[in-house]
């Protein structure tokens, strides 16, 4: 590699003395790229990629596409225009009726009409789990899917259609340019035992998370306390909001996610993988604010902008 990158250098500095254009074979040229590429740099690049990617995949949130909350005992379901849920038209008019008793929800369907969960096996009707409960079960109609969400306390139809138009008019992921002093060590402080609060979300809902502690850090000169959220076994998840909120970024909150601490108790933020919440792209989201302590009195001049819309 030193011998390859040697050679490309002595060529292009021969042909500059010479005054003629400099000019690089192509494979050499593709090899003095490779060598001057900053690892940091590519590792937040291609997180980047994949977060794209995700977004816009056949399960990404640009595919939710309706999200109706049950008020009442019984609710229809359906493509026709006459359902109190009105599906895409490529749904069944007549999927069924949800009844909705304290809180837990099963599905009658119409005659004749033939649906899959996800996992593949047929569903003649019943009970179903809502995501409040762990994995929902979700109908499939072809390319939509229909299944119960929990928004706190309120149970909802959640629709994803993978022709959503959301999906189709999507403009692309804004970014900062990445910025190692962004990235930051911690000092995770533990509570004495987990704690449950309650975090509200952007509909006004009531969530309820879980906490193992607090993560201190400098940034900018300044120190901050942020708490952490159990997000699993292995990872932590912030929810916060700086001084560029409602301006370069998403107004309501940023989401950061880490790994658990070390062994000497350190945790790596790197904010220049700050992402933007489901909400700032996707109306049907349900999004968490930030609890207080994670609103930062500083500007975080890192990670994923403002989405911009056509």
């Amino acid at each position: 590699m030193r011998r390859t990158l040697m050679l490309v250098l002595a060529t292009t500095m021969t042909a500059a003395a010479c005054g003629a254009p400099a000019s690089v074979p192509p494979e050499q040229e593709k090899t003095l790229k490779a060598i001057t590429v900053d690892p940091y740099q590519a590792d937040v690049d291609k997180f980047r990629q994949q977060r794209e990617a995700k977004l816009t995949s056949d399960t990404g949130w640009l595919t939710i596409a309706g999200l109706y909350f049950l008020t009442k005992p019984q609710t229809t379901v359906g493509s026709a225009a006459d359902n109190d849920v009105v599906l895409p038209a490529s749904a069944p008019a007549k999927l069924g009726t949800l009844t909705l008793v304290k809180n837990k929800v099963s599905v009658k369907l119409e005659p004749g009409v033939r649906v899959t969960l996800l996992d593949g096996k047929p569903f003649a009707g019943g009970p179903i789990k809502s995501d409040g409960e762990g994995a929902p079960d979700r109908m499939v109609l072809g390319d939509v899917q229909v299944w119960i969400h929990q928004s706190g306390d309120r149970p909802a139809v959640r629709v994803r259609d993978k022709n959503n138009h959301l999906r189709k008019v999507f403009t692309g992921m804004k970014w900062f340019p990445v910025n190692a002093s962004y990235k930051v060590e911690g000092t995770f402080v533990p509570f004495d035992k987990v704690k449950t609060f309650e975090v509200p979300n952007m509909l006004g809902d009531i969530d309820t998370m879980e906490s193992p502690g607090h993560v201190k850090f400098t940034l900018n000169g300044k120190e901050h306390n942020m708490l952490a959220i159990t997000e699993d076994e292995e990872n932590f998840w912030f929810i916060f909001r700086d001084m560029t909120s409602g301006e370069e970024t998403y107004p309501a909150a940023r989401f950061l996610y880490t790994g658990r601490p070390d062994a000497n108790g350190k945790v790596t933020l790197d904010f220049n993988r700050a992402e933007n919440p489901p909400c700032a792209f996707n109306p049907y989201a349900t999004c968490p604010l930030p609890p207080p302590e994670n609103r930062l009195q500083v500007r975080v001049e890192a990670g994923e902008k403002i989405y911009e819309r056509h």
